[in-house]
């Protein structure tokens, strides 16, 4: 880890800096690292990823412990999803099934990194506002190492993510308000107590987890540099760390190209979106980042992991799809609603919705011929069908009540 650098002005901070955002515009930063010295280390790169996380420590901002993590975290497959893909006519679509992480979400992999920090200096609470999935993560990790977890969430968080935030003893605080006023009470508090506030599109080393996916990705295609990934997307940090984590392979020479990053939204939560093509319609040959804003909506999104009015790693998303050459594709909540059992019955994963978003923006690109036949395409599963119940079944339908005899077996089968 070299330092810091500012998103939107290029402001740097040493490694010893303690913040968290620019001290001179206020934006999010970016740690950086020397390339170089990265690229001496790297020869066993991720060799043990089954068993040990920090298997990629040369990329990471974090001390290296001396004995593996007490969870697995990471390491999660990919799936060729043949069938799926065939429905489309795609020869070559990919599931990047982080649902069997821990607490069942990517969150986790932004949640160790930012744990394990807090650890290195010496914090004992971390706190966190979540729409959900966040919240659950940051209970389940800091439970593994003993400390304590302090979770804001909107009070209309999915009942399945407040259960386990408070099975893995988190402090839950259901706030009157939605995400951005938990976010908001979340900061206030963590300067007031001095907690280490874990919250996504705050704390950068959020990030250097979640890019540890594209590392993941380019190994189990051995090596192979997919021609687009698309990333649901709601406060913009998992789609910026998945950027990242392919900078990351170039930077120290390990792939000659980079992927086109997708950004996958609910046209009920399109901030990002709304902000690319704002930008692109523009046609401006060279972008001044500093003076872009990032759109606000009022986000009311049956995708509640991605339903956010203000995504705090807005610019650093935005960044990531113009200079990726991605896409910003928005979906209906009915698409993504289909998108759910579509998935399922194809490939055996079950998304959560905001997970089915990806595979919704995949059928609207391949409708408007944004994909080619042949593109290697990897969607990224974010969280599990079981986070959100209702959701699922409101798509897939009720059971067949029927009475306990062979007849009623057989009217079932013949209706």
């Amino acid at each position: 880890m070299n330092g810091y650098r500012c998103f939107s002005c290029a402001a740097t901070q040493a490694a010893e800096f303690t913040g968290c955002q620019c001290p001179s515009c206020g934006g999010n930063l970016d740690i950086t690292y020397d390339y170089e010295a990265v690229a001496e280390n790297i020869e066993q790169l991720g060799t043990d990823r089954a068993r040990y996380l920090f298997s990629y420590a040369p990329f990471l901002p974090v001390t290296k412990p001396h004995s593996p993590f007490p969870l697995r975290i990471g390491a999660t497959p990919l799936y060729p999803a043949r069938r799926l893909g065939r429905s489309l006519g795609l020869r070559n679509l990919y599931l990047k099934d982080d649902t069997v992480n821990p607490s069942a979400s990517s969150k986790d992999r932004a949640s160790v990194i930012a744990v394990r920090r807090a650890l290195d200096i010496g914090a004992d609470i971390v706190s966190v506002a979540s729409t959900g999935n966040a919240g659950s993560s940051l209970a389940c990790v800091a439970a593994a190492v003993g400390m304590q977890a302090i979770v804001f969430v909107p009070e209309t968080a999915p009942a399945a993510k407040l259960a386990q935030a408070l099975s893995f003893g988190a402090t839950v605080l259901a706030i009157r308000g939605n995400y951005d006023d938990a976010f908001d009470l979340c900061r206030v508090a963590s300067d007031e107590f001095g907690w280490f506030n874990r919250s996504t599109g705050y704390n950068p080393f959020t990030r250097e987890g979640k890019k540890i996916c594209a590392y993941e990705i380019w190994q189990s295609l051995d090596g192979r540099v997919p021609d687009r990934i698309v990333v649901p997307t709601g406060d913009g940090n998992l789609l910026s760390g998945m950027w990242k984590g392919w900078c990351d392979l170039k930077g120290v020479g390990l792939i000659n190209r980079m992927p086109k990053i997708d950004c996958a939204q609910s046209e009920a939560s399109a901030a990002i979106s709304n902000t690319v093509r704002r930008i692109r319609d523009g046609e401006a040959s060279q972008i001044d980042w500093p003076a872009i804003a990032v759109d606000k909506v009022k986000a009311a999104t049956i995708a509640d992991s991605i339903a956010v009015d203000r995504p705090r790693d807005g610019l650093a998303a935005v960044r990531a799809v113009i200079e990726s050459g991605g896409e910003a594709v928005t979906v209906t909540d009915a698409d993504i609603l289909a998108a759910i059992p579509e998935m399922a019955r194809l490939s055996g994963v079950f998304p959560e919705p905001a997970a089915a978003a990806p595979w919704a923006a995949v059928k609207q690109m391949v409708g408007n011929n944004t994909i080619e036949t042949d593109e290697l395409v990897v969607c990224l599963v974010s969280g599990s069908g079981l986070k959100d119940i209702g959701s699922a079944q409101k798509a897939a339908g009720a059971p067949l009540v029927i009475d306990p005899s062979i007849k009623a077996v057989r009217d079932a089968l013949a209706a």
